[in-house]
């Protein structure tokens, strides 16, 4: 099998592409590869504990590598300590690496472009799928999670903290991607057929935090945050 590194985000997309390509068999996973934000030690993006991280890597009994971010990196200064973590897992030969993502063209053409310049091949096992599809074989094959962020501009604090499942599904407004590929929502997978044991948790505190607006045309944003607490 050919090696490659996964770009591990913990929730439910990466679940599910990792588990397509363990299904698979063409790539061997080498090493899981998650973005932290070091400041606050937790996932970025979805804010989920470094603890809970590496509990789902030895569930997986995958090794972990993070790249440690600064709380607010420039585009430069991401794109530096991206190109040195990627270098890494390369020199010790994988020269492949593996994603989520299901239809974002321009999320898609700026991995590629970074990795090319590495001599990485993206892989992207969801692409183009249905989201729809996809979410009913997530549910179907047994997978267990939990929403961890989702964007006020789209969904209320109600769909925060929330197990998905057919009945959540059901009652996202009709402008969400059930898969929450345009950043509705995101997801802390649990348990599923990918993980050699659950990953025990508790819910913390519900959180709500604004960020500044990415450029002076555009309003700030906010998102709800479900903490986990490792149990």
């Amino acid at each position: 099998m050919i090696p490659a590194f996964f770009n591990w985000s913990g929730g439910k997309d990466s679940s599910l592409a990792l588990w397509k390509i363990q299904q698979e068999g063409k790539f061997s996973i080498q090493s899981l590869l998650t973005s932290i934000n070091a400041h606050h030690s937790r996932i970025s993006m979805h804010g989920v504990r470094r603890s809970l991280l590496e509990q789902q890597a030895q569930a997986l009994q995958i090794p972990l590598h993070t790249i440690e971010l600064p709380e607010h990196p420039s585009m430069d200064e991401y794109a530096t300590i991206m190109h040195n973590g990627v270098d890494m897992l390369k020199n010790k030969g994988m020269h492949h690496a593996i994603f989520g993502d299901i239809f974002l063209e321009d999320l898609r053409a700026y991995r590629e472009k970074q990795l090319a310049t590495q001599s990485v091949e993206a892989v992207f096992p969801l692409w183009k799928i249905d989201t729809k599809l996809l979410m009913q074989e997530f549910l179907d094959a047994g997978f267990k999670a939990i929403t961890v962020c989702v964007s006020e501009k789209k969904l209320g604090p109600e769909f925060c903290g929330r197990i998905i499942d057919q009945a959540f599904c059901e009652a996202l407004p009709s402008d969400v991607d059930i898969c929450g590929e345009n950043g509705e929502y995101h997801s802390f997978v649990f348990d599923g057929p990918i993980f050699k044991q659950p990953i025990p948790f508790q819910l913390g505190e519900l959180v709500h935090r604004s960020y500044p607006a990415p450029d002076d045309t555009s309003e700030a944003y906010g998102f709800y945050f479900q903490d986990l607490l490792a149990d």
